[in-house]
């Protein structure tokens, strides 16, 4: 039983374990893969699943692809592929496996997708919009935008199998073949003054595309945009040709475009007034031409102008020197005119700056003008009224126009004639010009010598050397080989003034104003002679007469002062300076002359050696004592000495002396200040005692005065008091009398009368700033302290 029970249940264990390996639950996406012994199954869900006990299983998730999603499956057992595209859910074959899981392609419209087949080798493009999924054999592709164009765009597209290239224009979206790459541009948009110019990089060929105009490029065409040159009326353009050198001129109004060969050189035309020119030379020919205003000038293909010249106006004065370059030949153009320069013309000219145009001379009445031909040497003169022109060749002898020599009554002028050497005076009132070959001599025009009786003239004839004083009154103009070498005048010699002149012999001769002195055969009043001057004397000067540059010509014989200073020691070796007076004359001049040359120098130098042998006799003491004794003395012994030298000192006087030495000098001062001291303070104490006197008796005087005035205030106070005591009286006996009747007593009456002065004085107290103090019987006051009753 035991055994039997054991067996059912191990069959049942059994049973529930085969159970248990063979069933298999599945949910909607799981997918059992069975394994068996020789294959491999699969079982999609969802459901209870029965399975061999002896196999292996495998749960496996369901693939789910959502819309874009795709997968490639590759059976290992056959060795196929294939694609599943979403949405769905994918279970797996027995022996597929997932090659690839992915999402497809979107494209939108302008998108592509380049695809290429594995087995065929073939290449496909497709264009959205979609979304796109590979095939079996297509592997997956690369997806790329479309080339959007505007009107004014294109994609050049070129085979890359072929080599084929073509232009897909605008608008639009280019999408390329299989085989085809594109690169985009942009049109050229030309306007109506633009162009292209297009070269064909297969053929080599070259064009011109003008606007307006959007041009698009061929397969193998390049451009290079450019802008045509806009001509105005006055603009021009030289075109060149490359190829063939030709040159032609395009003129305006117009919109020039080159050629595809040309290029072009834009220019303005030269605009001409009625006074402007150009030189043109044709730099094939070489020859030049002359183009005159007024006109607007275009050049021809070779033609190259000058800078554009101003025509010279000359005026009715105005001239100009000209030149052919070509033939040598010289000219002048005079005015009134308007000069073009031909292009072999030249004006002469002094310089960069220098127009070449000249004035002509105008000449007045009273001018000239002297020209000079530089290649003859021909001097000619034109006189005024007149304009003159110069011959090419002539030039101006001086530097200008010449007025005439207006010679006045009281002129002349020397002119010499230098062909022949001749000199000539024209005196006048005259007019001169001068001839070809004339000169001016001496600076020009001279004033003629008034000769009077105050005036005479010195003059040398050139041909015989010899002076001769003109003293006849006359107006005197020298002849034409004299010269005036001075004009002299009088000479006045006042009673005390002397003159000395020495003649061509060398004498001296002695002229006096005086009367006395003056020989009989001596005028007052002379002229110098030819060959006489006057002799001057050259004296010191200074207080020490230490220079001696003072001339002397005319000798003062008036007595006259001379100041001096000089050094001196004295006994007790003290020097000093002397500082003094001479009061001397001159009463022997030509003794004076003949003795010596500097009478105010010896004069001086005496009296310094005199001093110096008196002061060194004295101490300085002494010298103070005797100072008036020893100049005296000095005077007095020098009288032959000045007698000597035909002078006479009157007075020798010394007014100052000091020491040199500056520390003597000090002491000296000291001792003069003391002595100056004490004889101020002398002066000083009378003065103060006289002051003091005057002061005492002013004092007496106004004590007499003060007692006088205390007798008469004493006599008035008196009186006052005598009159304010019975003014009182006669109130009290009032006030007294008048209570009689209604105050008997007469003590009670003076108390009210007590009463009524107190009061009075407080009145009086109260206006001012006292303070009044009462005792207590004053105001009858008692003072009680009270004690409280004790209870």
């Amino acid at each position: 039983m035991i055994a039997l029970l054991a067996s059912f249940v191990f069959i049942l264990a059994a049973l529930f374990y085969f159970l248990r390996r063979s069933m298999r639950f599945l949910a909607k996406d799981e997918q059992l893969r069975v394994e068996g012994l020789t294959d491999v199954s699969v079982i999609n869900g969802p459901g209870l699943k029965l399975i061999s006990p002896f196999a292996s299983s495998e749960k496996v998730k369901a693939e789910t692809l959502g819309t874009l999603d795709f997968v490639r499956l590759r059976d290992s057992a056959e060795g196929t592929e294939r694609i599943e595209r979403g949405p769905k859910q994918l279970f797996l074959g027995p022996y597929e496996k997932v090659e690839h899981l992915d999402q497809g392609i979107s494209l939108s419209s302008t998108d592509y997708v380049l695809v290429e087949n594995k087995l065929t080798g073939e290449n496909k493009v497709v264009i959205g919009p979609c979304v796109w999924f590979p095939e079996t054999a297509e592997e997956e592709g690369r997806k790329g935008a479309g080339i959007s164009m505007s009107n004014n765009q294109y994609v050049l597209v070129e085979d890359t199998l072929s080599g084929k290239t073509k232009v897909e224009r605008g608008p639009g979206v280019w999408f390329p073949g299989p085989m085809e790459k594109g690169s985009k541009g942009t049109a050229m948009s030309l306007s109506s003054t633009e162009y292209v110019l297009i070269t064909d990089k297969e053929s080599g060929e070259k064009r011109v595309e003008k606007g307006p105009c959007v041009w698009f490029p061929g397969p193998f065409e390049e451009g290079e945009k450019g802008f045509g040159k806009s001509l105005g009326n006055t603009d021009y353009v030289i075109v060149e040709n490359k190829v063939s050198g030709e040159r032609r001129v395009e003129k305006g109004p117009c919109v020039w475009f080159p050629g595809p060969e040309e290029a072009g050189q834009q220019g303005c035309a030269t605009s001409l007034s009625n006074r402007e020119y150009i030189i043109v030379e044709d730099k094939l020919t070489g020859e030049q031409s002359m183009v005159k205003g007024p006109c607007v000038w275009f050049p021809k293909p070779y033609d190259e102008p000058s800078a554009v010249n101003r025509a010279l106006a000359l005026q009715d004065d105005e001239y100009i020197k000209l030149k052919d370059l070509a033939t040598g030949r010289r000219w002048v153009q005079k005015g009134k005119a308007l000069v073009f320069l031909e292009p072999t013309w030249k004006v002469e000219t002094l310089g960069q700056r220098d127009t070449g145009i000249k004035k002509a001379w105008v000449l007045k009445v009273n001018e000239y003008v002297r020209l000079i031909d530089n290649v003859t040497g021909k001097v000619t003169s034109h006189r005024g009224e007149a304009t003159v022109f110069p011959e090419p060749d002539e030039e101006l002898l001086d530097a200008d126009k010449l007025p005439a020599l207006d010679l006045k009554v009281n002129e002349y002028v020397k002119i010499l004639d230098q062909a022949t050497g001749e000199i000539r005076v024209v005196a006048g009132a005259n007019q001169v010009y001068l001839g070809p070959h004339e000169k001016v001599l001496d600076g020009g025009k001279q004033k003629a010598i008034e000769v009077d009786d105050e005036h005479a003239v010195l003059v040398r004839n050139k041909s015989t050397g010899q002076l001769h004083l003109v003293t006849d009154n006359q107006l005197f103009v020298p002849g034409p080989h004299e010269s005036i070498e001075e004009v002299r005048e009088l000479i006045r010699l006042a009673d005390h003034e002397a003159l000395i002149i020495k003649d061509k012999d060398g004498n001296f001769k002695f002229y006096f104003g005086s009367e006395e002195k003056r020989g009989a055969d001596q005028a007052r009043s002379f002229f110098l002679p030819p060959y006489a001057e006057t002799v001057k004397l050259c004296w010191s000067r200074g207080r020490r007469r230490e220079k001696r540059d003072l001339f002397i010509e005319r000798f003062d014989c008036r007595a006259q002062y001379m100041s001096f200073e000089f050094n001196c020691r004295t006994k007790d070796n003290v020097e000093l300076i002397l500082e003094g007076t001479f009061f001397w004359e001159v009463v022997d001049l030509p003794l004076m002359v003949a003795t010596t040359g500097d009478t105010p120098g010896d004069i001086c130098a005496r009296a310094r050696s005199q001093f110096i042998k008196h002061v060194a006799q004295a101490n300085l003491k002494e010298f103070m004592d005797d100072l008036n004794a020893l100049s005296q003395q000095v005077y007095k012994e020098d009288l032959p000495f000045y007698e000597s030298r035909g002078v006479k000192v009157h007075s020798l006087e010394v007014t100052s002396y000091q020491c040199a030495n500056s520390c003597t000098s000090e002491v000296l001062q000291q001792i003069i200040q003391e002595t100056t001291n004490r004889m101020n303070r002398i002066s000083q104490a009378e003065s103060e005692n006289e002051v003091n006197l005057f002061r005492m008796q002013g004092q007496i005087e106004q004590e007499k005065l003060n007692g006088q005035l205390l007798g008469i205030q004493h006599e008035h106070s008196q009186a006052e008091a005598k009159v304010n005591g019975a003014a009182d009286a006669d109130r009290i006996t009032a006030f007294i009398n008048g209570l009689e009747e209604s105050v008997p007593k007469l003590e009670d009456r003076i108390a009210m009368w007590q009463t009524l002065r107190k009061t009075d004085a407080l009145s009086v107290v109260s206006q001012g700033g006292a303070s009044l103090y009462y005792t207590p019987n004053d105001v009858d006051l008692s003072i009680e302290t009270k004690r409280a009753a004790s209870s």
